[in-house]
């Protein structure tokens, strides 16, 4: 019997202009903590002025300069979007995102490890 290495559960993927990013973790706690790690660091090169295309201009806010994903068994997805003045916001799923609510107090990286852990909880059961 030959015994397969254990593939790493949970996929991070990191995208800003010109340049993806890919690691792999065996955790989710793991695969959040270098998420936040690594969004925290490019928050310092975020544009912070306005950007145009052809007839239209984009407001900071409107811009995603990185995004950063998370990946892992049964369809599990989320992420976090930096915008370009700074702000940052949760989201899950991967072609149909759905924005997730921060409470009181809470980070966007606070809000995104809350939903996926409660949907990797009713994925299990």
């Amino acid at each position: 019997m030959t015994l397969r290495p254990r593939v790493a559960a949970f996929k991070l993927t990191v995208r800003r202009t010109g340049a993806t990013e890919r690691s792999r973790f065996g955790t989710l706690a793991a695969a959040l903590s270098a998420l936040e790690a690594r969004l925290d660091e490019l928050a310092t090169a975020a544009r912070p002025r306005a950007q145009r295309s052809l007839t239209r201009e984009y407001a900071p806010v409107r811009q995603v300069a990185a995004r950063g994903e998370v990946a892992g068994p049964r369809g599990l997805r989320g992420g976090v979007d930096l915008r370009g003045d700074g702000s940052s916001e949760a989201f899950t799923g991967r072609w149909r995102r759905t924005l997730v609510e921060r409470r009181t107090g809470e980070t966007a990286y606070d809000a995104l490890a809350r939903a996926l852990e409660a949907e990797a909880q009713t994925s299990v059961s």
